[in-house]
């Protein structure tokens, strides 16, 4: 039997959470049969359009991810007043969305596997709500910790299962900008934080990280799943229906469709993976260069930067310092919404090294100034000039990082993970990013203490080994299929 036939065998166990919704499926068998009634044709740009929206609809997933990464940074004194915390309390409460976080870093592959994307992204939705609702509503720290535990579960499944999912539904010319937008929306979700808490209460910004969330959980219902992950199902007859609608219903899938069965039918063949196999190169390369990049990208220190950038900039002797903190995520937002377009056009590998190598230059210059401010009188013009040289190198690292580090890492690890290990090493690279990231906020604070200049100088040593991790490691994906990718290895 083919491969798809065989999957079978596994439905009982396998299925979406999510059923194929009527539209696409309807659409996807007018498209095979042109003349029965009432069947329309889509534009020739409407598997495009489908793709957009498609992508569209997750992406609010990604803005709670960034909107919840935001949350702390303008609430932290008036939650602190409201609720009678501690500084240490407090610091529990921002570090609860990483253990969250890490908690559905480990559900996130088995579960995107199991239940399908839409079905995992639903999953982590609703706690999102609720966890909102429960900060929203806090008189004491047990719902203020219950509803960011929730949260930081939510995102965790949702930094897993939103770049596979638009990696699964892209064309091969769009993959690297669709997947680029993972990361645009996770900085304007950071950045509407910074924002509206500059003029809203902390209560009523907790149903406004509600939002994004609310709005994708009926949105999940109107797009088709996977198609690649409906294939290795065996839900034939869904997964072509899906592919015809992504693609438009004028469009000849025969390539495609043929192509992903190969693919299905090459691992179906193979027997279940387990720890100990990951020791074949064709499986533990691509998984030590997808967990690689994860951990380096947070561990030069983009997030330390963002968490406690109201700090750094009293220390650059910024007095306006949640304003700075505003405009240096908008800058982020801009520079992550050029480098977009760029990796279908300069390719990933190019672009990591021009990111990372870039930053290290911004920081080795943040830790120049910060050096050499620390050795002035704060009432000299030394120490003011270094003051505005270090936010100066800031916003450079800031660009440097959106132009590849920010969003590539995430759409390697979507594109290069093998079909038939892909929930057990991607469960493995989420929980790497979101552990590196806990590390970084829990030390970037007392490094800070220590020394701003030593602190950056550590920061650039890993951007310095990212370049090299990358010259000697990271192959390019523009251009080739996934299964392309994936047979490479």
């Amino acid at each position: 039997m083919g491969a798809i036939e065989d999957a079978e065998v596994g439905r009982d166990l396998r299925q979406p959470l999510l059923r194929a919704g009527v539209w696409y499926t309807m659409q996807g068998r007018a498209s095979r049969h042109p003349g029965l009634p009432g069947s329309a044709k889509i534009h020739r740009d409407g598997g495009s359009v489908s793709v957009l929206l498609c992508m569209l609809t997750v992406a609010l997933g990604s803005v709670q991810f960034g909107f919840a990464c935001g949350y702390s940074s303008p609430t932290e004194e008036d939650i602190m007043s409201d609720l009678g915390l501690s500084l240490s309390q407090y610091s529990i409460f921002g570090s609860l969305v990483n253990v969250g976080g890490m908690i559905g870093a480990i559900t996130s592959g088995h579960m995107a596997e199991y239940i399908g994307r839409k079905g995992s992204l639903m999953i982590a939705a609703v706690p999102n709500v609720v966890g909102w609702m429960a900060i929203s509503f806090a008189k004491d720290t047990s719902f203020l910790y219950m509803g960011r535990l929730l949260g930081g579960f939510g995102v965790g499944v949702i930094s897993y299962a939103v770049p596979v999912y638009i990696a699964e539904i892209s064309p091969e010319n769009m993959r690297g900008t669709l997947g680029s937008v993972n990361q645009l929306s996770i900085t304007f979700g950071t950045l509407l934080a910074y924002l509206f808490g500059l003029f809203l209460n902390w209560r009523i910004l907790a149903i406004l990280g509600s939002l994004p969330c609310a709005i994708l959980i009926p949105g999940l219902f109107f797009i088709p799943e996977s198609p690649r992950w409906l294939a290795k199902m065996g839900l034939t007859e869904e997964f072509e229906a899906s592919l015809q609608v992504l693609r438009g219903s004028d469009t000849d899938i025969t390539f495609e469709v043929n192509e992903i069965k190969r693919s299905v039918e090459s691992t179906s063949k193979r027997t279940a993976i387990k720890f100990a196999d990951l020791k074949t190169k064709g499986y533990w390369f691509p998984l030590m260069v997808g967990i690689g990049l994860l951990m380096l990208r947070q561990l030069s220190g983009i997030n330390g930067v963002f968490f406690y950038s109201t700090t750094i900039f009293e220390s650059a002797g910024i007095s306006s310092s949640d304003v700075a903190t505003v405009g240096l995520g908008a800058i982020q937002v801009l520079a992550t919404g050029v480098a977009t377009f760029l990796p279908d056009k300069a390719g990933r590998r190019l672009l990591l090294i021009v990111s990372s190598s870039a930053m290290t230059l911004s920081l080795l210059f943040v830790a120049v100034a910060f050096y050499m401010e620390s050795s002035a009188s704060e009432d000299s013009k030394l120490y003011s000039i270094m003051g505005i040289l270090s936010v100066v190198g800031l916003v450079a690292f800031v660009i440097s990082f959106s132009l590849g580090m920010g969003s590539i890492p995430w759409l390697i690890m979507s594109e290069i993970l093998p079909a038939n290990i892909k929930g057990l090493s991607g469960s493995l690279a989420t929980l790497a990013n979101w552990t590196t990231t806990w590390v970084i906020t829990v030390t970037a604070n007392l490094l800070l203490d220590w020394s701003a200049g030593g602190t950056f100088t550590i920061y650039a040593v890993v951007a310095a080994f990212t370049f090299v991790f990358v010259i000697l490691f990271v192959p390019e994906t523009k251009g080739r299929t996934l299964e392309e990718i994936q047979s490479s290895f």
